[in-house]
């Protein structure tokens, strides 16, 4: 009698596409510093409010406008206090949660709504492909961020419509971007090998023409992720994003722009955690965009050392 064999572990196959990819991340040291970065800011995320959710919210008004390094009132001060003597970087480990969670949701739903739309309009050539890109023209007519600040002026400003909104502008950045490659893709020989064989247009689309248009997708979506950060901190500068109790980094710098004078870093600090996170998630998209292109991975790949 013969003994079974054990499971087999992790495909091969994938173990070393990991390997290879964390190897091409290291070399691209932006790429990497960018990574970490964005890992702490998940990890603020997630567990900042836990952490310090009383402290961000807990007034001291011995404390108001106290400069950074001030290290007598505890290290939650070596950032400063604001006007109600609230900790800065309380606040700024506890507002990542608001600001990504908004950016995040505004950025999936108009990914997938936005690539859905783009699969209907680009493998179909009929009346719904040319009702599908008007409503895209119209979207695109308006400025994203002046439209969103009418629909946000007219409606009640809260977490639920700002995230609407936002997606709602964003939404033909993937629909059009998804029907040029859906164009291009449909008529490629394996394509119309698997259409001649019988195959539905759901199986060709999900089977054959989704997995070459995701990596152009997942890039779109990172920059775009930061663009709508952007965008959500231009709204509450303006008032119109969310609203006090809540707090974002945006929201932050707006509270702190009457005291630039007095107490820069009010404002400064949220700021540039806006900035290097915006700067973190462009570094990634391009480490992306690069390393998922046949045709420019060379890059990544000579600057090891073993590439001489």
């Amino acid at each position: 009698m013969t003994l079974s064999s054990p499971a087999p572990g992790p495909a091969p196959a994938e173990a070393a596409a990991w390997r290879q990819s964390l190897g091409l991340l290291w070399r691209d040291k932006f790429a990497f510093a960018a990574v970490l970065f964005l890992i702490l800011v998940a990890f603020a995320a997630c567990f900042g409010p836990w952490l310090l959710g009383p402290a961000a919210t807990k007034i001291n008004l011995l404390a108001r406008n106290a400069p950074p390094m001030s290290t007598q009132l505890g290290w939650l001060y070596v950032l400063g206090a604001d006007s109600l003597g609230r900790s800065i970087l309380a606040r700024i480990i506890v507002g990542a949660q608001n600001t990504m969670m908004l950016a995040g949701c505004a950025v999936v739903a108009s990914l997938l709504i936005g690539s859905l739309l783009g699969f209907v309009a680009g493998y179909r050539n009929d009346w719904t492909s040319g009702v599908i890109l008007r409503l895209a023209d119209i979207l695109m007519s308006f400025p994203s961020l002046l439209l969103a600040m009418i629909v946000l002026y007219v409606l009640t400003p809260g977490v639920a419509n700002v995230i609407v909104v936002l997606a709602i502008t964003r939404i033909p950045i993937y629909l059009r971007t998804t029907r040029a490659e859906v164009l291009e893709i449909r008529e490629r020989t394996f394509v119309v090998a698997a259409r001649v064989m019988g195959a539905s247009p759901w199986r060709i689309v999900w089977k054959h023409v989704r997995p070459t248009v995701t990596p152009t997708l997942v890039t779109i979506a990172t920059l775009e992720f930061a663009f709508v950060m952007l965008s959500e901190s231009s709204l509450s500068f303006l008032g119109l994003g969310i609203q006090a109790p809540e707090f974002t980094w945006g929201a932050m710098v707006a509270q702190g722009q009457s005291y630039l004078g007095t107490a820069w870093w009010v404002a400064f600090w949220p700021g540039l955690a806006i900035t290097l996170t915006a700067m973190s998630l462009n570094l990634l998209a391009n480490w992306v965009r690069i390393a998922t292109d046949p045709v420019q991975r060379w890059r990544l790949e000579t600057r090891s050392p073993t590439h001489g």
